[in-house]
Order: structure tokens, then sequence, then C-alpha cells
């Protein structure tokens, strides 16, 4: 479980997160949603360690993880934005990343699934964006570790590649583990997602079911259904 208990963030004179309190049970998928600039990223950010509030607790399985970094073994991660250095090769790449974490890895069968053979020898500068992508995702589950996070993991992805990685995500959801997702497309989130949470401008204004925002906001889809919270807040 993550609990996260009054967490503040301040950039300068912007507060990004104020006073946030979450909990997300283990085990299952969730999304985190809001618009740009609501806080999703820092957030993220603050459960890796790569971000310290000033204010607040963040507690995986009963250990406060603020300012400590073990923890970090036991979460993969997929930035939204994959940063790689241009002239290694993939599998260079690959090799760095099992040599830094010195786990046993699966990568081999994710290579495969995601058609990442003919590019093993090419230099990371030289891929499209759509394949650094596909990397970024191999990195991301080529480790067990109990919590995932995926910070818009589809972009750039073709239909193949798309369904592939929501297949993989529900073979890590059925092994129990805690898959938290970013995304600006409602409907990847609306078919994969067990719960969503939904920040605006540093707070919490919902979190559950996608059928119970539904209801809540008497919409039938979940794109009107965030739509009548950002109306509802903006009026």
């Amino acid at each position: 479980m993550i609990t996260i208990e009054n967490l503040h963030k301040t950039f300068g004179k912007v507060s990004v997160l104020k006073e946030l309190n979450l909990e997300i049970n283990s085990g299952g998928i969730f999304a985190v949603l809001g618009p740009n600039g609501s806080g999703k990223t820092t957030l993220i950010k603050s459960i890796l360690g790569m971000v310290i509030p000033e204010k607040g607790n963040i507690i995986i399985d009963k250990m406060q993880i603020l300012k400590t970094h073990l923890y970090r073994n036991s979460i993969n991660y997929l930035p939204q934005i994959a940063s790689f250095p241009v002239n290694l090769t993939v599998i260079e790449l690959l090799q760095m990343i099992k040599d830094i974490r010195s786990k046993p890895s699966n990568e081999t069968r994710l290579i495969e699934l995601f058609d990442l053979k003919p590019f093993l020898k090419q230099k990371l500068g030289n891929l499209s964006g759509g394949t650094k992508q596909k990397v970024n995702l191999v990195l991301a589950f080529m480790f067990d570790a109990e919590i995932i996070i995926l910070d818009e993991p589809t972009t750039g992805l073709d239909p193949i590649s798309l369904i592939r990685l929501k297949k993989i995500i529900q073979e890590e959801k059925q092994k129990g583990k805690t898959i938290l997702i970013t995304s600006h497309i409602m409907s990847f989130v609306e078919e994969v997602s067990d719960e969503i949470v939904f920040l605006l401008d540093g707070k919490i204004y919902f979190k559950g079911s996608i059928t119970q925002l539904k209801e809540q906001t008497n919409q039938s889809d979940l794109e009107h259904a965030i739509a009548n919270i950002l109306t509802t807040q903006h009026a």
C-alpha cells in the first residue's frame, strides 16, 4: 500500500501539491489524471524520491520513504520522455541498466514482443520516437518490482505495440503488482484502469472507480466525466 499524508510542495511561489492525502491499495491499476500543471508529475516524482516535499509523509508498505533510497529497488519507472545517451546502442543501454540494478531480468521476451531485434545494434540517437518508447517500455518491465509507475506510456506507439502494452499491464496486474499510470488518452485509461485519482491545482477532486465517476457526474464516458469536473470547479 502507498499512503500519502499531508503532502505539500511548492516551486517558488507556486503551491503544486496542497496538503494532499491519498491511499493506494496494493494490487491493481490506478490512473492519476489531471490537466497540465495539476501536480501529477510532482506527485509521481515525490513517490520516486526525485522531488522532496516541504511537508508530509509518504509511506510504502509501512515504511516512511522520504529521504531514503533502498525502497526504489521495488519500483519500476517509465518516464514520460525517454532521455538516452545518444551514442550508446540499444543493447549497450540494456546491459548498462542490468549492471546497475543487478537483478534478474526478462528483456529477451520484451525485445521480441516489441519487435526490437532489428534495432539492438543501432545507436539510440538514430532511433525514431516510437522505437525509443519501445526501448523505454522494455526498461520499465524488464525487472520484477512490486510497484510500476508509467508516465504517459502510450506516447508514440503504433496500434500493435499498444495492444501488447495493454497485455503486459494486465499480466503484471494478475501478479498482484501495483501499477500507477498517467495518460491523456481517456480511452486507454478507461480500458485498463481499476481506479482513478483526479488532481486539479494540487488537490484531489475524485478518487474511485470509473463507474462511480460516471454516476457522480451523470456522464456516459470518462472523457465527458472529467470535463464535467473541470467545468464545475472552474465555474
